[in-house]
Parts: C-alpha cells; structure tokens; sequence
C-alpha cells in the first residue's frame, strides 16, 4: 500500500474512530443522567449501534471513495438505523403491553412476545428492502403460493397457532389461572405458547397441551370470575343422631377454620339426608381459590371429627 493510499484511508478511520467515541460518550452520560426513566432500557441496546452509525456517516462523508462504495456504505447504515429502531419499537411495544398487564392484573404469556416482534420486524424487512430498491409486489406473489403450500402442509400447527391468538384475544384463560380441561389435564396455566399452553399442576408436572384442544373442547376456569370458590364438606352420622345439633357443630366449626371466608358464611344442609344406612349432611363454605380448597377441607373435617367425639354424636354402624 502506497502512502498515498495510507493518507486517503487514514482521515477516514480517524474520523470514525473519534466520532464513534464521542458519541459513545454521549450515550453514557445521557444513560446516567436519564437512569431512573424505566423505558431507558428499551434503546440501551440500539443506541449502540446508533453510536456505530453516527461514526460510519462521518468517516464516509470525509472519505473520497469510488461512488459505487459510497453508495453501497449509505445503504449499510441505513439498515443499521432501521433495525435499530425495530429493535428499540420492539422492547418498547412489549413493555407498554406488560404495564397494561400488570394494571389489569394479568400476565404475560409468550405468544404475545412472539406476536410483537413478528409485526414489527416483518415492516423492518419491508423497509430494508426498500433501501436496495428491491420490488416487494413479486415477493408477496411468491409468499402467497408458498404460504397457501405451506399452509396445507401445516394445518395442525397452524391452527394451532391461530387457536393460541384466539385464547389471547378472548382470554378464556390466563396465565396463573387454575383450569380444568379433563379429568386428568388440570393446573395452572404458566405459559401460553405460539402452538401449547403448559399447565403446571400439584403433582411438579407439566401439561403441554396443544392449543386447539383448549379452544375447541370443554374448558373449567377456577378464576374466573373471580379466585373464590365454593367447596362442600360431607358429614356423615348414625340414624339416631341429633341433626339439629349437628348443624350447630358444622357451622361453629366452618366458621372458625382458618381460609374460610367470613363474607360468605357457611350453609348446613341436610343433603341427601336419609338414607338406609346412615344421615348424610353437608356444610357449603366458600375459600379464597381452588388452592385453599382441599386444606380447609381437611381442618373442617378434623374440627367436626373431634366434636363428634367430645359431644358423643354417633358416626355411622358398619355392618357386615
């Protein structure tokens, strides 16, 4: 290499390296400054590269490069700012949705992620096409044969995927809502994915269930309306026994048990009732939700078992 050559390259990269530092040093004062702007973090990441492109535009405006170069170098910057933006959009839209979520007290499921970012970087390729003058009408001919190939070929995953929006858009269920799909397939939703939606459940199991099967069968949701649910406990006596008397322990009990909810007292009812064998009673409680169900069950239970005991109320006769 000729030092003429060597002076022709040398203001160039000088520039950019000094123009690059400058603006990387205005970006670390302009983020510490702004350090408790909570969408700071959306354009952390893409200010860099705006830093990179500030450097790149200066270096090539003082740069005497063959014009073919100089054009190829515009467009490689205007990428970079493009893609830049899409990225910083990208976080910003995604935690502008997280914020309406947690107002409304919901959570996020993934597919709202994957829904965003898809939108969004599907106009950044758009525009990165149109910087290299590249005809986009032919490209969406030729997706719209491949797609309808493409959508033949993946019918099940694509209604699916259709299937995940639907649940998105009617929320028939949410993430951290407890469902029931069958007997067997019941827990809490922890994700709601592009093609499943998992279900956590007590046994430290995972569900993945395909989201068609959500949307097209019979689905149970605990939480909706609301958390509270209503739970029964059944009591069983001898015919003898005083069923008055009975009522009055089942409702003194439920009342004190830890969990049950003191806006909705507890109802006796004398249900089936008598049967050949024995008394069958219940007492109708309502808990906060479908977890508090079974363990203030079980202290009603105990309570109702020790009074039994203490007062003398007879339990049922076993017979051979």
């Amino acid at each position: 290499m000729t030092s003429h050559q060597i002076a022709t390259w040398t203001v160039p990269v000088s520039v950019f390296c000094v123009a690059t530092l400058v603006a990387l040093l205005v970006r670390q004062i302009v983020l510490r400054r702004l350090r408790h702007w909570t969408w700071l973090e959306a354009v952390r990441g893409p200010s860099m590269l705006w830093c990179v492109a500030t450097g790149l535009a200066l270096a090539i405006h003082n740069a005497d490069a063959p014009p073919a170069f100089d054009f190829w170098a515009q467009k490689l910057i205007g990428t970079v700012i493009i893609t830049s933006i899409g990225l910083a959009t990208s976080s910003i839209a995604f935690r502008l949705v997280t914020v309406y979520a947690e107002r409304n007290k919901l959570r996020i499921a993934g597919l709202s992620q994957t829904l965003i970012n898809l939108f969004i970087f599907s106009l950044v390729l758009l525009m990165v096409m149109s910087q290299f003058n590249v005809q986009i009408t032919p490209i969406l001919t030729a997706l719209g044969v491949g797609g309808l190939a493409v959508a033949l070929a993946l019918q099940d995953t694509l209604a699916n995927f259709f299937a995940g929006i639907h649940i998105l858009v009617e929320e028939p269920l949410r993430v951290g809502d407890f469902i029931r799909i069958s007997k067997d397939e019941e827990g809490v939703v922890s994700d709601i994915g592009w093609r499943t939606t998992r279900i956590q459940t007590f046994q430290n199991t995972v569900h993945v269930i395909p989201n068609q099967k959500i949307t097209s069968g019979i689905l149970t949701n605990f939480t909706l309306p609301s958390p509270r649910v209503s739970a029964e406990v059944q009591i069983l006596a001898a015919h003898h026994a005083d069923a008055v008397r009975i009522g009055e322990i089942a409702i003194d009990v439920a009342s004190r048990a830890e969990g049950v909810l003191p806006d909705f007292p507890p109802v006796f009812l004398l249900d089936p009732g008598v049967l050949p064998t024995h008394l069958a009673m219940k007492v109708v409680i309502h808990v906060g939700s479908i977890n508090d169900r079974g363990p203030v069950q079980s202290r009603i239970r105990a309570g109702i078992h020790e009074r039994f005991r203490a007062e003398g109320i007879p339990f049922p006769e076993v017979r051979s």
